[in-house]
């Protein structure tokens, strides 16, 4: 008699997994064995339930048509035995079987298994700092984390709260406890919020997030939790500064739960992932693996990633319950490790690598920022930047970056699709892509951005960004730096950098108040940078040889202006 398939965690990989499975073989014998008492838990959905863009908890735990996804909706709806608040404490590869005990009851149990899945996840990593057991400091990672957040959210009792750490989780929550009308601080270790994105393009977000009276704090990291009667009343930073809260989630990111591979002698890669190869093979044929607990390849740079999101965990228990079931017939090639996060009405993405990855990595790349709308101001077109990288070799996209109020969605979809197909800039400058007013403009920014590069390239767009020209400002190094709007715009807002306005409808006959020496450098900008970089040209076309654009123009300027 056959064994049964079973599956070790009920959360995304594992669910996937197992219905892959049933599809495959309508005959097998499937079993979700899941330590919690829900399955196929929409994880990322916590922080929207917390902030009430909903109120039907089970909206969490059902179907795309209102199920709940139960274990009587595996078994009657799929023909799967999924057993909850049964956690597996032992896999025994000799004998094939696992280990298990049930969480109410304490009773133990054993089953064998023809072929195994182990998608247990990962768990939240926590400072090991005193207080850390203070009441009142919480994650968001389960059901019962989402539960006592969106308890506070209805009662409203609490007033301030603090958010350890600046990733998506962290903005996520401080966006869903904000909401709540809880005064909310960001403290973030590193000196930028968001990894996945640059610099510049993070300080944008976190510019965005002060302008809804959230506080942000960067560069600085947590020494304790202080608390009285057992309940957390502040935090304090590494500097010494306390900070006054009834509330502290910790979102610091994850470690893969491997604690039952390893003991079973599974491999363990060097990020802390279970290794597994494009099957979702483990080095045990008859074992697989998916989900945040295991390691991927990152398709640029063919180096193993621990990639975390939900949408991979399900490609990949998609992937291991094929070949579990059918034999290995099936692959999952790795990540462009493309993510995207909501932050009020403003919205952030990446897909690829970023500059700094690029510099680390020691890549050869060339670079670009394009502020745009989205669609037309006729339509009601909204702001999007996107930064865009290339290797210079083969000119393949590389990474792209997009920030603003508009359609960022949009655009890190079709430069995911780009990185993932190894376009080139060359590709890109005239895709075919659907244009309608309502959508889109009629080059999209995506195109326009890589016609930007294409320039660069080409040594038409000698471009400089925020951040070196901040630097530049700092260092108080000899620039000359134009302004190449309108009177009006000028007042009405401006970088107050020493620029000088002279709008680019009489930039000709104004040639004379530009410096003398031909040879000085020369930056020029507008709103966007489309009339600093046409500025630009007509400066050269006077002999000036060292001219430049501030990439972005105003509208991707990070820090802060005069007015």
């Amino acid at each position: 008699m056959r064994k049964p398939i079973i599956v070790i965690g009920g959360s995304a990989a594992g669910p996937k997994a197992a219905a892959k499975a049933r599809r495959i073989d309508p005959e097998a014998e499937i079993i979700i064995l899941q330590k919690g008492p829900d399955l196929s838990m929409a994880s990322c959905g916590y922080p929207y339930y917390v902030g009430g863009s909903f109120d039907n908890r089970n909206m969490l735990l059902s179907t795309p048509t209102g199920v709940v996804r139960d274990p009587v909706f595996y078994l009657n709806a799929k023909g799967i035995d999924a057993r909850v608040n049964t956690e597996v404490t032992k896999i025994d590869r000799k004998s094939k079987k696992v280990i298990f005990n049930n969480t109410l009851t304490n009773e133990t149990a054993s089953i064998e298994y023809d072929k195994l899945i182990i998608a247990t996840g990962s768990t939240p990593k926590l400072p090991p700092l005193p207080g850390i057991d203070l009441e009142g400091i919480t994650t968001l990672q389960s059901m019962k984390d989402a539960d006592f957040l969106r308890k506070i959210r209805d009662e409203r009792k609490i007033k301030k709260a603090v958010v350890i750490g600046g990733g998506l989780i962290g903005l996520e929550t401080c966006e869903a406890l904000h909401l709540a009308g809880i005064e909310i601080t960001i403290v973030e270790l590193l000196p930028q919020l968001l990894t996945f994105l640059d610099q510049e393009m993070a300080k944008l977000v976190e510019n965005h997030i002060k302008s809804k009276k959230a506080n942000v704090i960067i560069n600085n990291g947590l020494r304790e939790f202080i608390g009285e009667n057992g309940k957390i009343k502040a935090v304090k930073l590494a500097n010494g500064i306390e900070l006054e809260t009834d509330l502290a989630v910790i979102a610091i990111g994850v470690q893969p739960n491997t604690k039952l591979a390893k003991e079973a002698g599974l491999e363990i890669g060097e990020r802390g992932g279970i290794v597994v190869n494009d099957y979702m093979q483990t080095k045990d044929p008859d074992i697989y693996a998916a989900g945040d607990c295991v390691e991927i390849t990152n398709r640029i740079t063919k180096q193993k990633v621990i990639a975390p999101y939900g949408d991979l965990a399900n490609l990949e228990g998609r992937v291991a319950g094929e070949n579990a079931a059918g034999g290995n017939s099936v692959t999952f090639s790795g990540t462009v490790q493309t993510g995207i996060c909501k932050i009020f009405d403003f919205s952030a993405g990446s897909s690829g690598i970023t500059e700094k990855a690029a510099k680390d990595l020691k890549i050869n790349y060339i670079s670009v920022i394009n502020a745009s709308p989205d669609k037309p101001g006729f339509m009601g077109g909204k702001l999007v930047v996107t930064k865009l990288l290339a290797r210079k070799e083969d000119g393949k996209i590389i990474g792209a970056q997009c920030v603003g109020t508009g359609d960022v969605s949009r655009q890190i979809t079709t430069w995911a699709m780009a990185i993932q197909g190894g376009l080139t800039i060359e590709d890109c400058i005239n895709l075919d892509l659907p244009y309608a007013p309502p959508f889109s403009l009629a080059i999209d920014h995506s195109i326009t951005t890589a016609h930007l590069l294409q320039n660069k390239v080409k040594g038409r767009l000698k471009g400089i960004s925020a951040e070196e020209l901040y630097t530049k400002v700092g260092n108080k190094e000899k620039i000359f730096i134009l302004d190449a709007r309108d009177s009006d715009e000028y007042e009405q807002m401006r970088l107050g950098i020493g620029e000088t306005l002279i709008p680019l409808g009489v930039l000709r006959n104004r040639i004379n108040e530009l410096p003398e020496n031909k040879a000085m450098e020369i930056i020029c900008f507008c709103k966007i940078s489309l009339r600093g970089y046409e500025a630009a040209l007509v400066i050269e076309s006077f002999g000036y040889s060292n001219v430049k654009v501030l990439e972005g123009g105003i509208m991707a300027w990070p820090y802060e202006r005069e007015k």
